[in-house]
């Protein structure tokens, strides 16, 4: 209950339960807290991280907000597994002198004990660093001392602002009153956990045809093989599949999420299990286990990873219903529960019950997913997990990540914030998220606010644009600019962002007007499309995902800042990534122009408001120079952004 001889509280990260906090390979990240003491004497914080290794770094923190003595530290995560860090607090007595001489040879008092001050403080340093045999800093130290003992105001006064001297006294002078918190974890994860782009379509579709006697026929893994390159040559870096395994037929979904079906519709993806079997078989539609295996290995050739949907969950012919009924929830009338919201049923779908056999059907799903990862599925993208008991996640995860840990991940979970946020932290990687229904500037400016800087240790985003469920209202117009915007949008606000099959072709019509589900969705039927027809938006989705490999700014999230915009349509933020200074600059409007004038604060980008700034478009190749940063932009429908790099004109 004691806060120590210095308090330290309001350290982050912190997550609930002691769960590690959120990072990846390479990533720089802040570490804060409040730290404060008695009176008017200098503070001095530090950061002390222990790496996976056991090796030590020590990094000073910077006071970052005086009034609510907040201190900050950017550390850069150069190993992966889990880190342990401490923030430790002492009398910062060079501090003190400095300040205190500062006034009082200003005022022109006690210069003599100022002096004599100083060189006390010297001489300790001193006789540590003489121990450690630093030449350079006893050199510094002892002209530093014969300053002190001359005791000129002028000279003293040059002593304070020293930075030099002032390193070497922080590291040579004995500390006192040092005073350690808690120790916290953070959690490295590899790169694909933050940044990547995803694409998403049905394994079905692509060779999906109606042969001779006007029956459609299934498309395999091995008719995918060529739209596998054409993702790779649009830079995508994640390919997502929908449920690949047999769909039952009782009660299976007809065209448009129909009640009847016909004997030759597919039915739904995640209507799993049949008498082919279950979760770990491939339908034999697609071609069995070797086409998929033939498609996991063209798809890392392509430099692909295959991220799979596991979703716990049964049609009523899946072979658990006869081997583990204790795995569902039985009615009073001895009928399974079916899926359902009522009015609506989904009669299609079993829900797991995951109480009455927790030890059971956690062994089973740990199978299944060793199983998959032994076929080279890196990546899980598991569907509705906030329907499941937390802490059932809880131990899955940590079981995969003994074995696994280079195994990501995704949690679907379109659920209140809560749930979403508690998932995140207890172990999945990546989070879905809100991104789709926020579309106003100042939502989307709030929003990337909270992902960027108040949930970002335990949540990380994927921004997906479209979804198989969510056909977005924005773009209902079916114009190409609406599309443009959202995907521009996703691609620099979030390092992940994701796109599902069909929103590069415009595909917006709506089952239901002002609904969400597509019409005709591919959830129930066959859709294979034509890639070469237009308009289509395969320039600009190339273009987007090959900046933000060669952009590390794109690459980050909590660097990002809001930036002044004078029109209410037009949304300007920048990211930073060393000297990598990005500045997106993007219409709300797909059916007008927008001018407006835009003011980068020099802070956020580490540049100074002096003399002009250079900025090129990395989108147009355009390049001109702002003052100060500060400009005038119009966008327009045909160009609603500007991806800007910002830096110094040559001399």
């Amino acid at each position: 209950m004691s806060f120590g001889r210095l308090p330290i509280r309001d350290i982050k990260p912190t997550l609930a339960g002691g769960f590690p906090g959120k990072a990846a390979l390479g990533e720089s990240a802040p570490i804060t807290a409040t730290v404060f003491r008695e009176g008017h004497n200098a503070l001095g914080v530090d950061v002390v991280l222990t790496r996976p290794d056991n090796s030590q770094l020590t990094q000073p923190m910077e006071l970052i907000n005086w009034g609510r003595d907040i201190w900050q530290a950017w550390v850069v995560f150069d190993q992966l597994g889990d880190w342990i860090f401490q923030i430790t607090a002492y009398d910062d007595r060079w501090g003190t002198w400095c300040h205190q001489a500062t006034i009082k040879l200003e005022a022109e008092i006690d210069t003599d004990l100022v002096a004599i001050e100083g060189q006390s403080l010297i001489s300790e340093a001193l006789v540590i660093a003489k121990d450690n045999q630093d030449q350079p800093a006893i050199d510094n130290l002892q002209k530093a001392k014969q300053t002190c003992q001359a005791a000129n105001p002028a000279d003293l006064e040059k002593l304070t602002t020293a930075d030099n001297l002032k390193t070497i006294i922080t590291q040579y002078l004995p500390r006192r009153l040092t005073t350690l918190s808690e120790k916290q974890a953070i959690r490295v994860d590899r790169q694909r956990a933050q940044f990547g782009s995803w694409y998403e379509f049905f394994p079905r579709s692509p060779g999906a045809h109606v042969d001779e006697n006007g029956q459609w026929v299934s498309g395999s893994f091995d008719d995918c093989h060529q739209l596998l390159e054409r993702v790779a040559e649009l830079g995508f870096d994640v390919i997502y599949l929908p449920p690949i395994h047999p769909i039952g037929r009782t009660f299976r979904k007809g065209p448009n999420n129909s009640l009847t079906a016909s004997p030759q519709d597919p039915g739904s993806p995640w209507a799993i299990g049949s008498a082919e079997g279950g979760h770990d078989v491939v339908h034999p539609d697609l071609g069995g286990l070797p086409a998929f295996q033939r498609f996991v290995s063209k798809a890392k050739s392509l430099g692909l990873e295959i991220a799979l949907d596991f979703a716990l969950q049964t049609s009523p012919d899946h072979p658990w219903l006869n081997q583990h009924p204790e795995w569902f929830t039985t009615r009073p009338d001895g009928s399974i529960a079916y899926a359902e919201n009522p009015p609506k049923k989904y009669q299609d779908i079993y829900p797991i019950n995951c109480d009455n056999d927790r030890q059971g059907l956690q062994a089973e799903c740990l199978r299944l997913l060793e199983f998959w990862i032994e076929q080279g599925v890196t990546i899980f993208r598991v569907d509705n997990p906030h329907t499941k008991p937390v802490d059932f996640w809880v131990w899955l995860l940590a079981s995969v990540r003994q074995t696994h840990p280079e195994v990501i991940f995704l949690a679907e979970a379109f659920t209140r914030p809560p749930m979403l946020q508690t998932l995140a932290t207890i172990g999945f990687h990546q989070s879905y998220t809100y991104f789709t229904w926020r579309t106003s500037r100042q939502e989307l400016e709030k929003y990337l606010d909270e992902v960027a800087h108040q949930t970002d240790w335990a949540m990380r985003p994927n921004f997906f644009v479209n979804t198989p469920d969510i056909n977005p209202l924005q773009v209902r117009s079916g114009q190409a600019p609406a599309f443009a915007i959202r995907m521009i949008l996703a691609a620099t606000m979030s390092p992940s962002w994701g796109v599902y099959s069909g929103f590069e072709l415009l595909e917006h019509q709506p089952l239901k007007e002002g609904g969400e589900e597509y019409l005709n969705s591919e959830k129930y039927q066959y859709c294979p499309r034509d890639f070469s027809a237009e308009p289509n938006l395969d320039q600009l989705m190339s273009q987007l995902n090959h900046l933000r490999r060669h952009h590390p700014a794109l690459q980050q999230l909590r660097t990002v800042a809001i930036q002044s915009s004078s029109d209410d349509q037009v949304l300007a933020f920048t990211k930073v990534a060393g000297q990598d200074r990005v500045l997106v600059i993007i219409s709300l409007d797909h059916e007008q122009s927008r001018t407006s004038q835009i003011k980068v604060d020099p802070a956020t980008v580490d540049l100074s408001a002096d003399g002009n700034w250079l900025l090129q478009d990395v989108l147009s190749g355009d390049s001109f120079t702002w003052g100060g940063g500060q400009g005038e932009v119009t966008l327009t429908p045909d160009q609603p952004a500007l991806i800007l790099t910002i830096g110094r004109p040559n001399r």
